[in-house]
């Protein structure tokens, strides 16, 4: 069994109260208009890597949303009049919100979440973006290997922020139904997955990669992305079980590494 540093992993239960349900918001309580006040300065710097520790937060009523129904554990909410009957948030006035937000257009509600624990376990389909860089395509990739049934993401050192507001919005809560890893040794990880029988894959166009299409059915396998510019370390190159890449007719020079994750994990899941 191997040991790896979690960063998302939310349990999904089943029951939860829909949103329109929660109980009466208490407005006796005073409305913080002050962009200085504590609460919202400790709150609003964990937008910052440095400060998130503990807790990081989410934005916007779908976030919200999934991460209740995932059964996630709150420090505070903080939501404008527009959802002013939620129960136990903290009103704040709209200039409040809109130093608080990162959105362009604030929709009235953010939360302070709390990061868990998560139980060592084995995956049998496992997502691993090395040094993959761009907020959208970490985003755009973790919510595919959601849609196509895998189960964790691994990122390594270099990659995208996980708990970027970026990477937040573009996941819609993926990370909510999957675990999503950090990996600091790539390498060394690369080969515990070979030693507890995961097929390695990895994506590079070389004279020994094959076409995706010719791959077989693996039972547990992990697909490796590489950098948007660079593509996979050459040391994992080596370290890897197959190398893969996907065939391109027309004239472009290549593909966009989220595009090209979404070919290859639907078609590793058929």
């Amino acid at each position: 069994m191997m040991i790896v540093k979690p960063v998302f992993f939310l349990p999904v239960v089943e029951g939860l109260l829909t949103f329109i349900d929660y109980p009466t918001y208490n407005r006796a309580m005073e409305m913080i208009k002050s962009k200085d006040n504590a609460r919202i300065k400790n709150a609003k710097k964990l937008y910052k890597k440095k400060y998130r520790t503990s807790s990081y937060l989410i934005e916007g009523r779908h976030l919200y949303e999934e991460a209740l129904k995932a059964g996630v554990s709150f420090k505070q909410v903080f939501v404008t009049e527009k959802f002013a009957d939620l129960a136990d948030a903290t009103l704040v006035s709209d200039d409040v919100m809109n130093f608080l937000s990162d959105a362009e257009t604030p929709q009235g509600i953010i939360a302070e979440v709390v990061m868990p624990t998560v139980a060592t376990q084995d995956f049998s389909k496992l997502l691993i973006l090395e040094n993959v860089q761009d907020p959208g395509n970490v985003g755009t990739m973790i919510r595919t290997a959601d849609a196509a049934g895998f189960s964790a993401v691994v990122l390594t050192d270099g990659s995208a922020d996980s708990y970027s507001p970026k990477v937040l919005r573009t996941m819609q809560g993926a990370h909510f139904h999957l675990p999503v890893f950090q990996e600091s040794d790539a390498l060394a990880f690369y080969n515990r997955l070979k030693a507890s029988g995961i097929t390695v894959i990895a994506t590079t166009l070389s004279d020994q990669s094959i076409d995706y299409r010719t791959l077989s059915t693996y039972d547990k396998f992990a697909l490796i992305m590489g950098n948007e510019g660079a593509g996979i370390l050459p040391e994992t190159a080596q370290a890897a079980d197959i190398l893969a890449h996907i065939n391109m007719p027309g004239q472009a020079e290549s593909l966009n590494v989220a595009i090209a994750a979404g070919i290859l994990m639907f078609s590793l899941t058929d």
